[in-house]
């Protein structure tokens, strides 16, 4: 028998891509604290968020394979998370505009006791965006929810100049590397 999937994100981005790919599963949130803590590098940043997701919702259901992610952009070793608002959000595309940055996104999978995780890494590059273009991305509502405060499938795919590494790993989950993970823990033995 095939065992459950359940997806521990609130992210739509992520569920229509598992959805694109024909996986069929559940989504249960799972209510971390999401903020970076003082020092903490992006990978550890990714790394902690999306295993904190993998185990609450692990615990709930320990019969079901768990897939927890979490993105994070970065710069000049600073992380930036979502926006708080219309200028923390310039402060970000200032940040960004006519050069490369990182996008990180840790995949974790929690299924019988053991635990499998990967971190993807994709280079971004931006053209030079002005201040006009920034408030007029900002109006759409688009970036708000959003590390870095852009979506690369929305609107702000005008600002990329180039990528390098997984697409939809900047969107929110790396498909290869996920469906990957996912086999293995499909492979699993459960523990007794």
């Amino acid at each position: 028998m095939a065992r459950r999937i359940i997806l521990a994100s609130q992210s739509p981005r992520r569920k229509e891509l598992l959805q694109q790919v024909g996986l069929v599963f559940d989504v249960v949130v799972a209510d971390i604290d999401e903020s970076v803590q003082t020092g903490e590098s992006a990978d550890a940043y990714v790394l902690r968020v999306a295993s904190n997701k993998a185990q609450v919702v692990a615990g709930q259901y320990p019969d079901a394979i768990v897939i927890a992610a979490d993105t994070t952009v970065s710069i000049d070793d600073q992380i930036l998370t979502k926006p708080q608002d219309l200028q923390d959000a310039m402060r970000m595309w200032r940040l960004l505009s006519g050069r490369a940055h990182t996008v990180k996104t840790t995949v974790v999978m929690c299924c019988s006791n053991k635990i499998w995780h990967d971190t993807v890494t994709t280079q971004v590059d931006f053209k030079d965006l002005t201040d006009t273009e920034m408030f007029a991305y900002w109006q759409t509502g688009e970036p708000q929810d959003k590390a870095g405060g852009y979506a690369i499938q929305g609107r702000a795919a005008a600002w990329v100049k180039r990528i390098e590494g997984s697409y939809s790993n900047v969107v929110g989950l790396p498909l290869f590397e996920t469906l990957q993970l996912l086999a293995q823990a499909q492979h699993a033995q459960p523990l007794n």
